[in-house]
């Protein structure tokens, strides 16, 4: 199926910037849709934002959407997640998917932790 690749996270202080990419390769997913989950400490596996591959209609959960951007480089098959004015409470692991012919993929998870 498709296999996804996911980098950027890291440790960042409160109020900054951290921005995830994931890459996929493998099966063809036109029209497919791709995003991001989080797993945060304390709280069950949440939606972040999602992208389709074609037209670029984008979706963000109400806790993050005034601070993230989602957005897509289809050359490269690759989705980016520009994370701004970062607060503890984006602290988790994020996991990137992509979505299409029915089958839903989950990279490995990349760690964000934002330190008060």
């Amino acid at each position: 199926q498709v296999q996804l690749v996911e980098s950027g996270g890291g440790l960042v202080q409160a109020g900054g910037s951290l921005r995830l990419s994931c890459a996929a390769s493998g099966r063809a997913f036109s029209n497919s849709a791709m995003g991001w989950f989080r797993q945060t400490p304390g709280k069950e596996r949440e939606f972040v934002a999602s992208i389709t591959w074609s037209g670029g209609s984008t979706h963000y959960a109400d806790s993050v959407k005034d601070r993230f951007t989602i957005s897509s480089d289809n050359a490269k098959n690759t989705v980016y997640l520009q994370m701004n004015s970062l607060k503890p409470e984006d602290t988790g692991v994020y996991y990137c998917y992509v979505f299409s012919m029915g089958v839903r993929d989950w990279g490995q998870g990349t760690q964000v932790t934002v330190s008060s």
